[in-house]
């Protein structure tokens, strides 16, 4: 229990039904939806669609989602990958005849397919109770009439608006500043964009008005999208990977996202007694960056589109974990090898439902960095994703860009499964730093007894990138000190790192506790 002398937030109980989200009006719109008769399906997707009005910094229908779904009375889990794919005139080998050794960030060539809007289709086609109209009222309404603007996106929106480029500028700026606390957001084409795909379903967006809006707007700045491109956008089901830590099961979608980096990183720490250690001291934080290095340079060796990544079993496999942690010197860190074949980024929006019939949702939804590429369509101002800054340039690797692949992905939905029963379903933002935060989230949980919400409060620390160690405030100055002597190249990061929420299910009472980062805005709401 939380000294409550010192500030904090308690968690937040329910029997009935529960969602967490980065933003407060989300939150309260996914109960809303349960207790109308909606399921965590229906709650998901209307909370998901608004946050890309409340959060247009984080995500919007111009990005993708990755979705685990455990359905009503049964434990298994399914994943939906709700990602997008590169245009068929992708040419990687032209891009290096430019001199790019990278994606560039900024422009078409960074932009995939949105397949999130077809994602969100399947989904309340193929598991929800209520219609697509009834699901995106809220966004609509929200977006006609205006949202306040949130401290936390006033913050991220002020340090991101230098990117937004031409017709983005006109729709994501205020008086041609980025909008302070407190004042009105309205997306007033979106919510015309949304009416139609309530009404008409994907086809609405992917084909006519809205997709030829996309696709000239794109093709002007030098894109090679095409109609065929964007009518062939399909999301896909799939199987999730596991993996053991302690007395839990670690459930991540499968690639192109970066969950099976978590599962190989806790493989990875449970070859040390890290619940022997101080969980915000040193020896703990050098240990986990140690892990973090070698696992995310797995990463970016082997993750990749499924169709052509061909190293999963090496990643998950316990032999490779324990072949690099012998790797690890408890008392020196190494140079940092994982470098990222995208900029460090915290952009992103994640929500999770659990309704009263024990349906779990855990849905991640992003455009990548913030504010995407920067770019948006002329009349709709749907702004676009650049998740093709995801894949790499090097020749014959898996993840390559190419013709109709997808990239690697950062964002990743997560559930923890005990005793074989779903035990909470849970997400972490901050784009590179999802994988080290589900390992971290796991770990405070299972090797320290914190419940969510201090599992989330907790501090945080972040080393792979080449960007040397980002070590929040929440750590004393000795430990930070105590870090630089072991060879860490600390720095205190400018804002926090990433975000998180977490719904546990009790599995005696069946009563929900709900977690949400006081580093984001928005909160648990249960009833």
């Amino acid at each position: 229990m939380r000294d409550f002398q010192f500030p904090g937030r308690s968690a937040v109980f329910a029997g009935n039904g529960m969602c967490a989200t980065s933003h407060p009006l989300a939150a309260q719109v996914a109960v809303e939806t349960l207790k109308a008769g909606g399921n965590a399906v229906d709650a998901a997707i209307a909370g998901a669609v608004l946050l890309g009005i409340c959060e247009p910094q984080m995500t919007g229908i111009g990005g993708d989602c990755f979705v685990l779904v455990k359905p009503a009375g049964e434990e298994r889990v399914v994943a939906l990958n709700g990602s997008g794919r590169a245009p068929a005139a992708t040419d990687a080998a032209a891009l290096r005849a430019k001199g790019h050794a990278t994606v560039p960030l900024n422009t078409p060539d960074a932009v995939t397919v949105p397949g999130a809007v077809d994602a969100f289709c399947t989904l309340s086609a193929d598991w929800g109770r209520l219609g697509l109209d009834r699901l995106l009222a809220p966004a609509i309404h929200y977006a006609e009439e205006g949202v306040p603007v949130a401290p936390r996106v006033a913050f991220d929106w002020n340090a991101s608006a230098g990117v937004l480029q031409g017709a983005a500028r006109d729709f994501y700026l205020v008086d041609g500043k980025a909008p302070a606390a407190g004042q009105l957001f309205r997306a007033p084409n979106q919510a015309e964009v949304l009416r139609r795909i309530a009404r008409d379903g994907r086809a609405a967006f992917y084909e006519g008005e809205v997709a030829e809006d996309m696709i000239a707007s794109l093709r002007a700045a030098g894109g090679s999208h095409t109609a065929e491109d964007f009518a062939a956008t399909a999301c896909s089901y799939g199987e999730p990977v596991s993996g053991a830590y302690r007395d839990v099961e670690l459930v991540e979608h499968p690639p192109n996202g970066q969950g099976a980096t978590a599962i190989l990183l806790l493989n990875i720490l449970s070859q040390f007694d890290i619940a022997s250690m101080d969980p915000f001291g040193a020896e703990r934080a050098h240990i986990e960056a140690e892990a973090t290095k070698l696992a995310y340079d797995a990463r970016n060796r082997f993750v990749s589109d499924p169709g052509h990544m061909t190293r999963l079993d090496h990643m998950l496999s316990m032999e490779t974990a324990k072949k690099l942690a012998a790797l690890i010197d408890p008392e020196r860190a190494t140079a940092d090898t994982a470098t990222l074949s995208e900029a460090v980024h915290r952009d992103t929006i994640y929500i999770t439902v659990v309704d009263r019939d024990r349906m779990a949702v855990s849905l991640i939804y992003s455009v990548f960095h913030a504010f995407g590429s920067g770019l948006a369509s002329a009349k709709f101002g749907i702004n676009f994703q650049n998740r093709g800054a995801g894949f790499c340039l090097t020749e014959g690797h898996a993840n390559e860009a190419g013709p109709g692949k997808r990239p690697m992905h950062t964002i990743i939905p997560g559930m923890l499964r005990k005793n074989g029963r779903l035990m909470m379903p849970f997400g972490v933002m901050g784009g590179a730093y999802q994988s080290n935060g589900h390992a971290r989230l796991v770990s405070n949980m299972v090797d320290f007894g914190l419940g969510p919400q201090e599992a989330i409060d907790a501090p945080r620390c972040f080393a792979a990138g080449g960007e040397g160690m980002e070590v929040e405030r929440g750590y004393t100055p000795e430990v930070r000190a105590t870090l630089a002597a072991m060879g860490h190249e600390v720095k205190i990061p400018d804002g926090p790192i990433g975000g998180a929420q977490a719904i546990v299910i009790d599995e005696a009472s069946g009563v929900l506790q709900g977690g949400s980062d006081p580093r984001k805005d928005g909160c648990a709401l249960g009833y």
